[in-house]
C-alpha cells in the first residue's frame, strides 16, 4: 500500500509538472536545427527584404531597419555563428525576430520561425557542447518538446554590451544611425507579422485549452483576432496568450448561449423553432458533452413541450466522470431556473430537483464520444462546442459519426460559432442556435 501510494504521488507530481506552464519561447530554425528565445525578450515578429547599409560594420550586420520610426540593427544569426546562410538573390522576405533587450532593440535574421511553445521551466536542462554549433556560453539551456530538442539562446549574453564584443553598427544611446537613402527602404511588412501573431495564438490555445483551430471554427477565430488587436494593441508580444486566463479571455465569446446553465426562454424558443414535425410517435436524441446536465434537462423540457404525447428518449454522455455521476440527481436553486421550467421540478430539503417523469426521459452515461455508441439512429443531435476541443482528425471522425447516426431529415445542433461544410448539411440556424438538417444526397 505504501509503495502504491508513493508511485501514485510521484506520477501525480510529474503530471502536475507537465501541466504547469511557466516559460514560453519563440521557436525557429538555423541550419536545420531547432532553437528558441524566451518570449519575454521578443518584441514582435516581422519580415523585410531591404536594409540600409552601414559602412565598416561587422559581416553579420546586414544593416539597419526603420521599424515604425525606430532605427534598429539587423543581425544575421547564421553568419554570426558561422552557419550556412543562403544568398538572398531574389530579394525574398527575410524572417526577423525583433528583440527587446534592456535598453535597446535589434532584429535577428533566422531561416524560419515556427511557433510559441509553453513548457515547465524545470524541464530545461543545462547546455552541453554536443548539442549545437554555437558557443555553449550563449546557450541558456536545452529542452525537449514533442520529440524535438530546442536550444534556448541567451540573447542577453549574445548581445549584451558588457560582453567581449560590441556589435558594430548597432545604435547606442549616444549615437544615431541615419541614412538619407530613402529609396533603399521598403518599409515594414506588418502583414506577415500579423499572420505570425495569430499562429502563435492558435498554438497557445491548443496548449492551454486544447482548443483546435480548424475549418469548423476558423471564421470565428479570425474575427476574434481582429477584436483582440483592438483590445491589446498591434504589437506581437502584447497579443500573445501568456497564461490559461489569457486563453480563457480570448475564448470568452466563443461558447454557445446558455453554456453551463439552464436555457432561458429565448434560447429554448430559438431551438424549438428549428425542429420539424418528424411524423413519428417516438423522438430520439443524442446529447454528447452534456456535462453536469443543465443543457440536457433544458433540452428534455423543450422536447416535452414540442412533441406532446410522443415517446422521447435522450442519450446524454460525457467523459467527465464526476459531472456525469452528479447529473441524474442534479440539485439547484430556484433562482437559477427559468419560471417556465418550474412545473417540471419538485422541492427537496437540499433544493429543487426535476420530477421523476422528466428524468425518465434521459439516460446519463459515462462515455467518450469517439468510442462506439450502443444506439442506432436518432432524430436530433445536440453537440454544442465539443468539436472544437478535439484534434482535427477526431473532428472529422465525429462529424462523420453524426452523419451516420442522424436519420435523413434529422437536426444537428453544434456550437454557435462552429460551422460544417459539405453537401449533406443544410444550414437552418438562427442568431442563437447553429443547426443543420441532414439531407439525403
Amino acid at each position: 500500500m505504501g509503495t502504491e501510494y508513493l508511485n501514485n504521488t510521484v506520477q501525480q507530481t510529474e503530471q502536475e509538472a507537465v501541466e504547469t506552464i511557466d516559460f514560453k519561447m519563440v521557436t525557429f530554425s538555423l541550419a536545420g536545427k531547432d532553437y528558441s528565445i524566451d518570449i519575454m525578450k521578443v518584441k514582435e515578429i516581422s519580415h523585410a527584404n531591404t536594409f540600409t547599409f552601414v559602412p565598416n560594420a561587422l559581416p553579420f550586420v546586414k544593416g539597419v531597419y526603420n521599424l515604425r520610426g525606430d532605427i534598429i540593427s539587423i543581425i544575421d544569426l547564421r553568419i554570426m555563428f558561422n552557419l550556412p546562410a543562403p544568398e538572398n538573390t531574389d530579394k525574398r522576405q527575410e524572417n526577423l525576430i525583433i528583440l527587446r533587450l534592456d535598453d535597446y532593440q535589434l532584429g535577428v535574421v533566422v531561416d524560419s520561425i515556427d511557433k510559441v511553445i509553453g513548457i515547465n521551466s524545470i524541464n530545461i536542462q543545462p547546455p552541453h557542447p554536443i548539442f549545437g554549433d554555437i558557443n555553449i556560453k550563449f546557450i541558456q539551456g536545452v529542452v525537449e518538446n514533442e520529440g524535438r530538442l530546442y536550444l534556448i539562446l541567451d540573447v542577453e549574453k549574445i548581445f549584451g554590451q558588457d560582453e567581449d564584443f560590441v556589435i558594430m553598427g548597432a545604435p547606442t544611446k549616444t549615437e544615431q544611425v541615419y541614412s538619407d537613402k530613402r529609396d533603399t527602404y521598403s518599409g515594414p511588412d506588418t502583414s506577415p507579422g500579423k499572420d505570425q501573431a495569430i499562429d502563435f495564438i492558435i498554438d497557445t490555445l491548443r496548449t492551454f485549452k486544447k482548443f483546435i483551430v480548424s475549418p469548423v471554427n476558423r471564421e470565428w477565430v479570425n474575427r476574434r483576432f481582429e477584436e483582440w488587436i483592438k483590445i491589446k494593441g498591434s504589437k506581437t508580444a502584447d497579443l500573445q496568450l501568456q497564461s490559461e486566463s489569457d486563453a480563457d479571455e480570448f475564448l470568452s465569446g466563443f461558447y454557445s448561449p446558455g453554456t453551463g446553465r439552464f436555457w432561458d426562454d429565448t434560447l429554448r424558443n430559438s431551438f424549438l423553432s428549428l425542429l420539424p414535425d418528424f411524423g413519428r410517435n417516438t423522438v430520439s436524441v443524442w446529447n454528447p458533452g452534456c456535462g453536469t446536465g443543465y443543457e440536457t434537462y433544458s433540452l428534455a423540457v423543450a422536447l416535452r413541450q414540442k412533441y406532446k404525447g410522443a415517446s422521447i428518449k435522450v442519450w446524454a454522455s460525457d467523459n467527465d466522470l464526476l459531472s456525469i455521476s452528479n447529473a441524474p440527481n442534479l440539485v439547484f436553486k430556484r433562482e437559477s431556473l427559468p419560471e417556465s421550467m418550474e412545473q417540471y421540478t419538485v422541492e427537496q430539503p437540499t433544493g429543487l430537483q426535476f420530477t421523476d417523469d422528466l428524468k425518465d426521459l434521459i439516460l446519463f452515461e459515462y462515455h467518450d464520444v469517439m468510442h462506439p455508441n450502443s444506439f442506432l439512429e436518432v432524430d436530433i443531435i445536440v453537440a454544442r462546442d465539443i468539436i472544437s476541443f478535439m484534434n482535427e482528425n477526431d473532428q472529422k471522425r465525429l462529424v462523420k459519426e453524426f452523419e451516420e447516426k442522424l436519420r435523413p431529415g434529422g437536426v444537428l445542433v453544434v456550437g454557435r460559432n462552429e460551422k460544417l461544410e459539405g453537401r449533406e448539411w443544410k444550414y437552418i440556424g438562427n442568431d442563437y442556435v447553429t443547426a443543420y438538417i441532414r439531407e439525403v444526397i
